[in-house]
């Protein structure tokens, strides 16, 4: 049987808990709060390009760009990138099933009306969706479960 050996210049004697509060490490924050705040913005509003753009695509289905196209390409956009920053506010005040189940819809919803743009069956599209959403729900509510506590605070 292979038992761990310490580290060299490891003390070899037990550690016993600290008394008093306990204090956790913090990797450090090498970005300003003016970074994290603009980061806040700029993800929803690039997802949300980026979503925009593939549902106009899906939708002309390699046919000409029109207008129409166009604006319902930034129509999509704004309306994901909405979603997506309040869900990105609300979301980390819930407990972590909620949380899951969240962004699950999210990621389910937003995959089928992708998915119905092709012009497949709704039925195709639906079913599509919804294993989009057991599998994102399946991700996140082990995430969730593994680095926070049933309160939602992170743990770690």
């Amino acid at each position: 049987m292979t038992h761990a050996t310490p580290a060299s210049g490891a003390s070899r004697t037990p550690v016993t808990a600290p008394r008093g509060p306990v204090t956790r490490y913090r990797p450090p924050d090498i970005f300003d709060h003016r970074v994290h705040l603009t980061g806040r913005v700029a993800v929803p509003v690039l997802l949300g390009l980026l979503y925009g753009y593939w549902a106009a695509a899906n939708r002309r289905a390699a046919g000409p760009i029109t207008g129409w196209n166009i604006l319902f390409g930034f129509v999509c956009a704004i309306v994901f990138a909405v979603l997506c920053a309040g869900l990105f506010t609300l979301a980390r005040r819930l407990r972590r099933e909620l949380h899951a189940v969240l962004w699950a819809a999210f990621a389910g919803i937003a995959f089928g009306f992708l998915y119905s743009q092709t012009g497949q069956s709704v039925l195709l599209a639906t079913g599509l969706s919804l294993a989009v959403a057991v599998a994102f729900f399946a991700f996140n509510f082990y995430r969730y479960y593994t680095h926070e506590d049933a309160t939602g605070h992170k743990v770690g």
